[in-house]
């Protein structure tokens, strides 16, 4: 059976599908038949805190792993992640890679920051609270981005995705909701940046250790996703409001984030504007962001700078907002490609070939290696 290959066709399918999967379950388990029921007591199982028997409570390593594991495996990935960030990078790589992090950043900013103060902030537009918005919109798909980007793009194009890994995790949502006034401790920053930051420094001192933790970008990722459908119900997915919150947040992403790249690039006279088109997209592990601020917020809360109410309503969105960001995940992904083709034929009938890098001396050895050629 090619289970792998199937899942890998869907968009963003290593991340969405065990995500549905395990909100089916949890569905099941939450209704509480009589036969799950009968066959859970016969085997010895232990009650939920609830009175009930529930498979996906029936403690050890099962409970730790495919329940309760989430925020240890997004560690691990954000770990990993840290691993893969390569400090030596070339100038115009980095050059790119630093455009393309602050403009989709400040742009899912401003636009979270926008719909909270019209709407609200918890439940705002369609439901899109300001935590899904910025989340969304500022963590870019970065193998999406490295594959259109080799295809159509140039090698510094392709180079600063070294630099796109940045955004990465909660941090940037973290940082966000800090600046809008929620009170985070020093503490709750660095429990998030810890990972990043330990594994960061491990790959860049041996190269050896980045190799070994490339897996890690990957492999942690269906774990997450089941964990974190295993608190979800699978009604969430069929919620039309939150099909239209995911729907408009994918939209969102690839119009504004790609148009404000654009814009960027153009300021900063860069020809090919293919990097930015392609970073318009939302990461498949930006689901796990939601559950990822709520501990942050429990971590304030337990230090008396943020009130009960304010991290409990942060604990309340995770389920709604992990729903929207997996839709709009999908959308991304089927919009991104095709916002790539249609700016590659833009570019080309202006005669801008996007996989030329556009400092002179380079072009110029490129277009005599044609003419030897010829």
């Amino acid at each position: 059976m090619k289970l792998l290959a199937t899942i890998q066709k869907v968009p963003g399918g290593l991340m969405v599908v065990p995500l549905i999967f395990g909100a089916a379950l949890n569905t099941i388990d939450q209704l509480h038949l009589p036969w799950i029921t009968a066959i859970l007591q016969w085997l010895g199982a232990g009650q939920t805190d609830s009175g009930q028997y529930e498979f996906l409570r029936i403690g050890g390593f099962s409970q730790e792993l495919f329940k309760d594991g989430a925020l240890v495996l997004i560690a691990l990935f954000l770990f990993c992640s840290g691993s893969q960030m390569n400090l030596r990078v070339g100038g115009k790589a980095l050059k790119k890679g630093a455009l393309l992090v602050t403009a989709k950043y400040l742009t899912g900013l401003a636009v979270g920051v926008g719909l909270g103060l019209m709407f609200d902030p918890i439940d705002g537009l369609l439901g899109l609270s300001t935590v899904a918005i910025i989340a969304a919109m500022t963590n870019g798909n970065g193998g999406m981005y490295a594959a259109l980007t080799s295809q159509y793009g140039n090698r510094s194009d392709t180079g600063a995705v070294a630099i796109l890994s940045l955004n990465d995790g909660p941090f940037f949502t973290l940082m966000s909701l800090g600046l809008l006034g929620s009170q985070f401790p020093v503490i709750a920053f660095i429990a998030v940046l810890l990972p990043i930051a330990l594994g960061m420094l491990l790959g860049n001192l041996d190269r050896d250790i980045r190799t070994f933790l490339k897996p890690g970008e990957i492999l942690p990722v269906p774990f997450f996703a089941f964990a974190l459908g295993a608190n979800m119900n699978l009604a969430a997915f069929f919620n039309p409001e939150v099909v239209g919150a995911g729907l408009l947040l994918g939209v969102m992403t690839t119009i504004l984030t790609g148009g404000v790249g654009i814009l960027v690039f153009r300021l900063f006279r860069e020809p090919s504007v293919i990097a930015p088109v392609s970073e318009a997209t939302t990461a498949g592990n930006a689901a796990g962001t939601p559950a990822a601020i709520a501990a942050a917020a429990a971590v304030a809360a337990n230090s008396g700078m943020m009130s009960a109410a304010e991290a409990q309503s942060y604990h309340d969105l995770v389920n709604i907002a992990t729903s929207q960001i997996s839709i709009a995940t999908l959308t991304t992904a089927i919009l991104g490609p095709i916002a790539v083709m249609l700016v590659d034929r833009w570019q080309k009938r202006r005669g801008i070939d996007g996989t030329l890098e556009d400092e002179p001396h380079l072009r110029a050895g490129e277009e005599l290696g044609t003419a030897r050629e010829g």
